[in-house]
């Protein structure tokens, strides 16, 4: 499977990638989660505003705690709203999930990478 040219990392056999480069590399992922979360930011309010008839203030403060895990502070009061607002709630957790993932990844793979650098030195 093809790795994105955006995350590629060094393979076992290849040295522990340099500070300056790992730094940049999680600037990267970072830019990657703000992304994400501003793409969502930017959907729920749109969902908000078209369900709801939330002005733009409010439905980016609806988005935000949701998004953040604190919930609505408007309930929802038409049908459609209260869809919206259930099925962005689990899209909000998965967003969550998604960008920890992301954020952790080059962490893990710069701890798992030095360990099997570590084994494959004793071994040898």
């Amino acid at each position: 499977m093809r790795q994105l040219r955006l995350f590629r990392y060094e393979r076992r056999h290849q040295p522990l990638l340099a500070k300056q480069h790992f730094y940049r590399r999680l600037v990267r992922h970072l830019l990657v989660v703000l992304g994400l979360l501003l793409l969502s930011l930017f959907g729920g309010m749109c969902g908000y505003v078209y369900f709801e008839s939330l002005s733009w203030t409010d439905a980016f403060l609806n988005a935000a705690m949701l998004l953040g895990g604190m919930g609505p502070v408007n309930n929802p009061m038409t049908e459609g709203g209260k869809l919206f607002a259930g099925m962005y709630a689990l899209y909000a957790g998965i967003v969550f999930l998604v960008g920890a993932g992301i954020m952790a990844a080059p962490l893990a793979h710069r701890l798992l990478h030095r360990f099997h650098l570590e084994v494959s030195a004793k071994d040898q």
